[in-house]
């Protein structure tokens, strides 16, 4: 109850009937890997939508060119599938592929406003990000996240940090009250591992 779940295009296209696994309005994560068509995001968005499910595409930036190319795509989703939320990544791409290189810089562009986006949810990381802190700190990490923070108390949105999914609780108890501590106030949701192989 109350849980969401990830899909990418590809696995979707496998699954018959969602309706037969998910209860009616679970949020559905669109797992945006780089080379997925933007086609094929909107199609499996407009799919899981028509039936009935909270849909939430990721919108990695750094896939993204420019505020243009943003707004096509939000026009896209919202015209053809209903979307009114979206996850917003840096995007693990080492270069690029034009202006936008964070979540911030996406939220920085007014369009989740303008669009009359419900939601948006943003990374947490728990356990740190060695791609934002090569140093092993957790400074810029905080740094953003207080950035984040005013821009929840200024944006029409409802704003949560979404996690990775973790497999030990403490890490995340612990990081849970540093943001508190930091007057970080977004809402947590806990990655929870399921069924997992090994490596």
């Amino acid at each position: 109850k109350d849980c969401s779940i990830e899909v990418m295009p590809r696995t979707a296209a496998k699954v018959d009937d969602f309706k037969a696994i998910l209860a009616p309005g679970t949020r559905v994560y669109i797992a945006h890997i780089e080379g997925t068509p933007i086609d094929e995001m909107v199609a499996t968005a407009k799919r899981l939508s028509d039936d009935g499910f909270a849909v939430m595409p990721h919108l990695p930036a750094r896939i993204i060119a420019d505020a243009a190319m943003l707004e096509d795509w939000l026009d896209r989703y919202q015209g053809e599938a209903g979307v009114e939320q979206a996850l917003l990544l840096a995007g693990g791409v080492n270069q690029p592929h034009g202006t936008l290189t964070s979540s911030m810089d996406m939220m920085e562009t007014g369009l989740f406003d303008k669009k009359g986006f419900k939601r948006l949810h943003v990374a947490g990381h728990p356990e740190g990000n060695t791609d934002i802190d090569p140093d092993g700190s957790d400074a810029n990490v905080m740094e953003a996240l207080r950035w984040k923070q005013r821009f929840a108390e200024t944006s029409d949105a409802e704003m949560a940090l979404t996690t990775q999914f973790c497999f030990e609780a403490e890490p995340v108890i612990a990081w849970a009250d540093r943001l508190r501590d930091a007057g970080i106030t977004i809402p947590v949701h806990i990655g929870v591992a399921g069924p997992a192989k090994l490596q």
